[in-house]
This record gives structure tokens, C-alpha cells and sequence, in this order.
């Protein structure tokens, strides 16, 4: 569980973007009054440090999310905060300066007025969870613009044969380069049964969403030439795929998604630019409902500089159900918290 990203703070905020124009001024605003010093220095305050990878991950020096969950838990309880498990939100209105809620639980339906209401509802992945999306046609009946809710920070599929399939489904594709359009991520992926998933494809995603024909160019050895590769591949003259796995340490998984797409290479010279820039279609994203998170959500044009949403009064969002996305790597749990921190202070002056 990386709960952040020690990247410096210009780095930090170039990671964020939206379906459309993020404001750029309320994001950094946002962004800067809950930092990820901020993100470290709370976790402290329940008594769990943190550390940071040679990549730039922050996380608690557990290595997992319970022990800070359990901690925060009983921070809030002992603050006096209610919780309300196993209830649904089905609907609200406005009575006059208050909020009235219309929530689900196992005894029935019942009302309830707030103050103030932040709702953080999560966007569309991992429905078991509770993150359904459903809030969507909730606010949508009050004329609240919410931009499509899509899979983000997710695998992508690849029309394998059952041949590559069997010979790539679980292989890593170590240190590689994987570039769409001008955009260069570098990194790991791994090859499924149904595609490839890793960091670098989650970075990109946003841009092939928006293609006609998504497709990543990879270069499996970027720390060689063309050149270089010939010059090892030296007096052999066929087995090319063997060859490359023992000379230029090609894993199994690079050479059966190159024989699918160019079946068997006569020469050192074209299997090594193959290698170089191989490109691999991708018919579509996974499904929305295992994805880590999703694009879209509430439209900036609809909250104020504090969250709140103009046309509900004392109801603020905060999370991945406005509109903006992150790629992993403690990016997206920023943002969460970032939005969480701005909203709780406007709704705690609206209750003072």
C-alpha cells in the first residue's frame, strides 16, 4: 500500500489529469495544502512512519494498509465520529439550510438532516466494494454534469493466440520501454491471458483511450542498438528466437508475442528491429468492474474552489468521483486525500 510519492512538486502535479480541463490553479491549490509531507507527517500521527522506494513510493513501514486503517479508525472513534455500516445512499434533498439524506440500511429506509453533507463515493471499479457508480444518476436528476465514468489504471487486451498464450501468460517483460505517441513510460509489464498489465500501460492509458486503433510500441533492450544486437547475435544463421533468448537475454514472453506478429525471422538484422520497436495492438480496455480506478466523474464547472457543488449548497465531493485521474505509484491515493482534506475543512466552517 504506497500511500504517496516523494516526487518534488512540480513532477508531482504533471501526474494529474481529466477528461477535460483540469483547473489547473484549484488543483495545485488543493494539492498543495495537503502534500505528500502532509500525507507522511499524518501518517506519524498515528504512529506509523514511512519509507520511501528508489522509485519514489511512500509507504508505511508495515507494507500494509490495515495497521494505519485500524489506527485512523480508532482516532475518529475516539473523536466522537459515528459510523454507519451496511447503509446505501438512495437519495437527497434541500430543506431549506439543511440536508436531508435518504439512506438504506436492513431495518428500512429513513431520513436523516445534515449541516453539511462530503460525499466520497468512489467512481465505478470494484462494485463488491460499494463503488458502483450509482451516485452518478443521483446527482445527475439535479442537472449536475458528470463526465462518463471509464476504466483507468487498468490491463489491456490483446487478441493472444492460444499458442502465445500458452508459451508469454505470466511472463514480466522487464525493463522495457513502452511508448504511445510522443508519451514514453518506462518500466514493467506483465503478459496475461488476456493482454498486458503493469505501470506503464496504466501511465498511458488516458491517451489509448482516446484512439481509433489503440497500440503500444515497445522497445524490449533500450540499453542496445540495432547495431549492438547484430554484433552479438554474431555467426547465427537461424534459430533466430533461440539465439536472442541466450545472446541477448530475450525473455520467452518478448519472443512469442514477436513471432505472432511477424512469425519467423530470417535474419538478425529484422528480429533485432523488431525488438526495438515492437508494435502491439490492443483491441480495448479491461472491464470497468476490476479496473484500480476510473476516468471521469463530476465536472469541474460544477464545484466551487471548495468542492462544493453549486447547485446543492453544504454538499461537497471529494475522491475519485470528481473528475481528474492519477496513475498508481501513491498519485491517486493523493489526490484522494488532497480532495478529502479540502472538502472536510469547507464543511467544518459550514457546521462552525
Amino acid at each position: 500500500m504506497n500511500i504517496t510519492n516523494n516526487a518534488e512538486f512540480e513532477h508531482f502535479i504533471a501526474q494529474y489529469s481529466a477528461t477535460k480541463d483540469l483547473p489547473i490553479i484549484q488543483w495545485r491549490k488543493c494539492i498543495a495544502d495537503f502534500d505528500n509531507t502532509a500525507m507522511a507527517q499524518w501518517a506519524v500521527s498515528l504512529g506509523i512512519h514511512t519509507f520511501a522506494t528508489a522509485g519514489g513510493k511512500v509507504f508505511p513501514e508495515t507494507k500494509k494498509a490495515a495497521p494505519i486503517l485500524r489506527r485512523w479508525v480508532q482516532r475518529l472513534r475516539e473523536m466522537g465520529v459515528d459510523f454507519q455500516m451496511n447503509h446505501r445512499w438512495l437519495n437527497l434533498r434541500q430543506q431549506g439550510e439543511q440536508i436531508e439524506l435518504e439512506v438504506e440500511c436492513k431495518e428500512g429506509v429513513f431520513n436523516q438532516d445534515f449541516d453539511a453533507v462530503i460525499l466520497a463515493m468512489g467512481g465505478a471499479s470494484w462494485p463488491q466494494t460499494g463503488s458502483n457508480g450509482q451516485w452518478v444518476a443521483i446527482l445527475e436528476k439535479y442537472a449536475i454534469a458528470v463526465e462518463s465514468l471509464n476504466p483507468s489504471n487498468c490491463g489491456w487486451e490483446c487478441d493472444w493466440t492460444n499458442q502465445t498464450r500458452e508459451k508469454a501468460e505470466g511472463c514480466p517483460l522487464h525493463n522495457i520501454h513502452v511508448r504511445v505517441g510522443d508519451e514514453l513510460e518506462i518500466g514493467e509489464l506483465m503478459i496475461t491471458r488476456y493482454g498486458l498489465e503493469g505501470a506503464p500501460i496504466y501511465a498511458l492509458g488516458r491517451i489509448l483511450r482516446g484512439m481509433h486503433a489503440p497500440e503500444v510500441v515497445i522497445d524490449f533492450k533500450p540499453t542496445f542498438t540495432i547495431e549492438r544486437l547484430v554484433q552479438k547475435m554474431e555467426s547465427a544463421r537461424r534459430n533466430f528466437y533461440h539465439e536472442a533468448q541466450l545472446r541477448w537475454k530475450l525473455c520467452k514472453g518478448a519472443c512469442a508475442i514477436i513471432q505472432q506478429l511477424h512469425g519467423d525471422m530470417d535474419s538478425a538484422q529484422k528480429l533485432a528491429e523488431v525488438v526495438k520497436s515492437c508494435r502491439i495492438p490492443l483491441s480495448r480496455a479491461r472491464p470497468i468492474d476490476e479496473v484500480i480506478s476510473t476516468s471521469g466523474g463530476v465536472a469541474w464547472s460544477e464545484l466551487d474552489e471548495n468542492l462544493m457543488l453549486k447547485k446543492l449548497p453544504n454538499v461537497y465531493c471529494a475522491g475519485e468521483m470528481i473528475d481528474w485521474e492519477a496513475p498508481t505509484g501513491g498519485f491517486l491515493m493523493q489526490g484522494c486525500f488532497a480532495t478529502g482534506s479540502t472538502a472536510g475543512l469547507a464543511a467544518a466552517k459550514t457546521c462552525s
